[in-house]
């Protein structure tokens, strides 16, 4: 009879697991700790491109992040040993499937029901976006196989980090640019808390590929396997970014974020750059810093946008005071 194990905090597994298990739990959020619903009046001054911009790119990330946490994730844990790690795994799935609910928070703000329809029709048939879950479902897909090789393990840990650590960063974009010009700040407030999860989920499942790596029998041959993948997506990324940018004028600047961002995928595999990155748009670069960010009362992470998380009414007896006390 098999054997089964219990995950065993207290006998660390490797040097990272529970750093990363720590970084996640100090990152959890959910989307309705945020109100959005600040920016509808910034929502309304900006242009319909802008608007059409901001909501196809929503929509891309919506798909991504879906296809993560339901195939992604769980597809991967059933090929890590380390109970940890999976522990790891497992939390950053529920995060990913918190990512796609939250876009859909954005949207039910600041967008009419047959909008919210139309943008995920537009999901469902355009090509490009297709073309991206295809392409990562396909390595995914080969993990529920039953007998997979350990390049297959590498190949899918590598789609997923590329997914992460590339992909999303095209729609990142125009929330991190907007907000940087003091448009759409509250569901930016969401925006980069996503970013902050992709950003550590892609160096732990890179990590994890780079175990993989070492124990690979022909190491040169998967490496230029994951090349030709991330060419492919790349040139698909660029034909994507010129479809959903162009009307609002930030085509050249969003492939220079996707070629910085293509160089972080390869570098959490543990590889050399191989795109030249010119300048990044500093604005969307700085979108992460909340050193400056101001604190209210209440909130429970440090945002302007939080609700508050623990409200105590005010009752007229409250203001009753005991005029029998000597002053």
């Amino acid at each position: 009879m098999k054997q089964y194990k219990a995950v065993n905090w207290n006998a660390p597994e490797n040097d990272y697991a529970l750093m990363f298990w720590e970084q996640n739990i100090k990152q959890f959020w959910i989307d309705t700790e945020y109100i959005p619903s600040k920016d509808i009046d910034s929502w309304k001054a900006l242009s319909p491109e802008m608007r059409e911009c901001y909501k196809k790119a929503l929509g891309g990330l919506t798909l991504l992040d879906t296809l993560q946490s339901h195939t992604g994730m769980p597809k991967i844990i059933d090929h890590v040993e380390s109970l940890q790690n999976k522990a790891v795994l497992a939390y950053m799935g529920m995060m990913e499937a918190i990512h796609a609910k939250s876009y859909s928070t954005i949207f039910t703000t600041v967008a009419t029901s047959q909008d919210i329809e139309d943008i995920f029709n537009w999901v469902q048939n355009n090509k490009y976006l297709q073309f991206k879950a295809a392409t990562i479902d396909k390595y995914y897909r080969k993990l529920a196989e039953t007998d997979i090789s350990k390049e297959d393990l590498f190949m899918g840990l590598c789609a997923s980090v590329l997914l992460e650590s590339f992909l999303f960063y095209s729609g990142f974009f125009i929330p991190l640019w907007l907000c940087g010009q003091g448009h759409m700040v509250a569901s930016a407030d969401i925006i980069k808390k996503i970013v902050a999860d992709e950003s550590i989920h892609g160096v732990f499942v890179g990590l994890l590929a780079q175990d993989v790596y070492k124990k690979l029998p022909d190491p040169q041959k998967s490496k230029e396997k994951l090349l030709a993948l991330l060419n492919d997506l790349y040139e698909n990324e660029l034909k994507y970014t010129e479809e959903i940018y162009t009307d609002v004028g930030l085509t050249a600047e969003v492939k220079e974020y996707v070629r910085y961002n293509a160089n972080k995928a390869l570098m959490n595999l543990g590889f050399e750059p191989v795109f030249e990155v010119k300048r990044v748009n500093p604005i969307v670069l700085n979108g992460l810093n909340v050193e400056t960010t101001q604190h209210d009362f209440f909130s429970k992470k440090s945002t302007n946008y939080e609700k508050a998380m623990e409200i105590v009414h005010l009752r007229d007896e409250d203001f009753a005071l005991d005029t029998s006390i000597a002053i």
